[in-house]
């Protein structure tokens, strides 16, 4: 063969243009491994590229044991096609069936096609190039959709067993902010482990064979002396992987053999960052050394209590995730942290997606990416890679409120029999947010006018769904009937109060402080570009609902009429009905024609400010508003009980204190006496996930914040009479 000759392609199982199951045409070999072989292919019913696996390590196996292992392995492969179908972070299973060969079978999977780089391909080209390692922060919200993958499967006793950077595909662009990450060979190092165990095969071809990777391997994998391996397992790589990443591609564990590597992994001197050097506080190295204690015992039993104790200490002005702690196996209670999701750049934190169903979020929302810490400023990006870093952006100092509650009447309500006049009452930023409250409203019917009635009763707050750490856990709540607006409160009904003197004006310019990662001209153009979105004395906006005002004005505005904010689960039962139902309309997330939320509008927008891109859309339609509609413009959005716009257009302040949910029953719940965070709910016209939409969702804000995100409604008692 000539020098300059082409290469034949490589082609070991010689298949190449072949058809296997009369459906998928081999086009190339995509890549080897110790156990297997992945060609790249064209389903020809579909017109789809696809992977297929195939698994040659089980071409030897034995005959006597041949088909209890393909039995094994269809199960695996059933196990891994549910875990990609309940997220988007875990490469998707198409198919399965079995090669027939002259020597044998080999079982193969079918997988979708991901055009990407392996996560030790980035590392890789980075410690050659002595690139700038990542932050912590950075490192976090690339690994977080990952996270989420792992701690859906940890919370139904399923464990990885081979993660490694090798199993983690970042798809997409080039910047990491455009990029998603898929979770790889789900359920198959496990399956492989036992086969190879099954058949006391230790030494095939000469190589040790281990069902995991020695350079992310946890102790009780190099020994059984140490435990037996689970989800705890996965936590230990997680935190080498983590570390590698601080390091710039250095691996964490450092050896060349096979024994090396297992000195390594149980050697006093635990491989956390401070180790290596890496400046990192002592409550996240003391995170590092928990999840990579030799004792399996010791470390954190899941994915999700890891992640969760990271955030906690990561990024504690965002309180994303929430660590469950001692009341839940699942390591996230509800109230603290955003999670996985992550929302948009006005006003929800960026952090890690569950998927766009979730993000995330929210993101934490984190966290909803995911996945909402951008909620009252445009969440600012890591300045060098861009990647989607939680971050809460609160508005800062908000103005005292000097409200002198009067008796008055919101724009275009009819007159109600007077109200007697009440103390004046002057707070600045108080404890508690309890103020003087208007003589006893006159009802017209069970409700005052504008308001409709809530049927009082038992119903399920929160969820058990762990893709969201912010409503964990879900309980029993029993609630009174009370009345709640209809509409969101608008700029002419505030405006009555203000002109009575009952009100402050709103804002007409946001103010939160600048994120940690941006500078002061970023900042300024955040602060700029979402002040055309507060309503306050702009034109034509007067039916649209007031925003840019903080929490202690919304309550002394709705005292001002003699009502209250509504509690946390008030507002929930409001806009979930009893029936459990992700939307106030049903468990369909509908279009853009049933909310104002992130469309195709919202990132036209972003783009014409010069903002990042957003990290998903609701829908990839218009919904005609890039900032607030009016009131009551989607009336398909209609709760049981008549609310409209209870999510989408802003969030909307609640009456509560911001807290832990706790799984014991309660009735009429009103949350903690004191605190510096206020409840919100509803989601806002920047939601990118539906996550952010669904009425279980909540999230918290400074209560000086004045976001232009954020608005709310107004809640009263029933008419004893009625």
């Amino acid at each position: 063969m000539s020098a300059n000759a082409p290469r034949p392609p490589k082609d070991p199982l010689q298949i190449l243009d072949t058809v296997v199951a009369e459906k998928y045409q081999i086009l190339s070999l995509a890549g080897e491994g110790g156990f297997s072989l992945v060609y790249k292919a064209r389903h020809l019913i579909w017109q789809q590229l696809v992977a297929i696996k195939f698994f040659v390590i089980l071409e030897d196996a034995k005959p006597e044991i041949r088909d209890q292992l393909l039995e094994d392995f269809i199960r695996e492969g059933k196990l891994m096609s549910e875990l990609s179908s309940r997220s988007s972070s875990i490469v998707q299973a198409r198919d399965i069936g079995k090669l027939q060969r002259a020597e044998g079978w080999i079982p193969y999977m079918v997988l979708e096609w991901l055009d990407g780089a392996g996560l030790d391909a980035v590392l890789a080209g980075e410690y050659r190039a002595r690139t700038t390692p990542r932050t912590l922060n950075e490192a976090m919200a690339l690994l977080e959709p990952v996270a989420a993958a792992l701690d859906l499967a940890h919370r139904s006793n399923i464990a990885h067993r081979d993660l490694k950077p090798a199993n983690i595909m970042l798809v997409g662009q080039a910047t990491e902010s455009d990029r998603s990450c898929k979770l790889l060979d789900f359920g198959i190092a496990k399956v492989m482990g036992e086969q190879i165990e099954h058949q006391q095969q230790l030494e095939l071809t000469g190589q040790q064979i281990t069902a995991f990777t020695p350079n992310y391997g946890a102790p009780e994998q190099f020994s059984r002396q140490h435990g037996a391996t689970g989800p705890w397992t996965d936590v230990f790589a997680m935190a080498l992987i983590l570390v590698e990443m601080l390091r710039g591609g250095a691996r964490a564990l450092e050896g060349v053999s096979f024994f090396e590597l297992g000195v390594a992994s149980s050697h006093p001197k635990r491989p956390t960052p401070a180790s290596f050097g890496i400046p990192v506080s002592e409550n996240v190295e003391a995170v590092f050394a928990k999840a990579l204690a030799v004792n399996p015992a010791e470390r954190h039993g899941s994915m999700g209590e890891f992640w969760v104790d990271l955030h906690q200490h990561v990024f504690p002005e965002s309180n994303a995730w929430q660590s469950r702690g001692s009341q839940s196996s699942d390591s996230r209670t509800s109230s603290q942290r955003p999670p996985f999701p992550s929302l948009s750049p006005l006003s929800i934190p960026r952090r890690l997606q569950p998927g766009h169903s979730q993000p995330p979020p929210l993101t934490a929302a984190s966290e909803p990416r995911t996945s909402p810490s951008e909620l009252d400023g445009i969440a600012p990006r890591p300045k060098r890679r861009n990647a989607a870093v939680p971050a809460i952006i609160g508005v800062a100092a908000a103005a005292i409120v000097a409200a002198t509650v009067f008796t008055i009447q919101r724009a275009g309500a009819p007159a109600a029999a007077p109200l007697t006049p009440a103390a004046s009452a002057t707070t600045s930023a108080p404890a508690t947010g309890s103020a003087a409250t208007s003589a006893p409203l006159a009802h017209d019917g069970p409700c005052p006018k504008k308001m409709k009635p809530v049927n009082g009763g038992t119903f399920t707050m929160g969820s058990d769904d762990k893709s969201f750490a912010l409503w964990v856990p879900a309980h029993k709540v029993t609630l009174d009937t009370f009345c709640l607006d209809e509409n969101e409160v608008t700029v002419a009904d505030y405006r009555a109060c203000v002109q009575s003197s009952g009100c402050k004006p709103a804002d007409t310019r946001p103010t939160f402080p600048k994120g940690e990662s941006e500078s002061d001209v970023e900042h300024a153009k955040v602060i700029e570009s979402a002040t055309e979105f507060c309503n306050w004395n702009a034109p034509g906006r007067e039916t649209h609902p007031i925003n840019c005002l903080d929490w202690y004005r919304a309550d002394a505005y709705c005292r001002a009429m003699g009502f209250q904010l509504p509690t946390e689960a008030q507002w929930e039962l409001a806009a979930r009905g009893t029936d459990g139902r992700k939307f106030p309309w049903g468990d369909d997330a509908g279009d853009q024609s049933y909310m104002n939320a992130a469309g195709t509008e919202w990132r036209d927008w972003l783009s014409s400010k010069g903002l990042p891109a957003p990290t998903g859309l609701m829908y990839e339609k218009s919904d005609g508003f890039a900032g607030t509609a009016p009131v009551g413009r989607f009336p398909r959005a209609q709760t049981q009980s008549g609310q409209l716009d209870m999510v989408g257009n802003v969030w909307e302040w609640t009456r509560d204190w911001y807290s832990l949910y706790s799984k014991e029953a309660q009735t009429n719940p009103k949350g903690p006496g004191a605190g510096d965070r206020k409840a919100i709910r509803g989601g806002g016209f920047n939601g990118e996930f539906a996550t952010w939409v669904n009425p279980a969702a909540r999230y918290h804000q400074l209560a000086t914040a004045s976001a232009h995100v954020i608005g709310f409604r107004c809640s009263a008692e029933v008419n004893p009479a009625r």
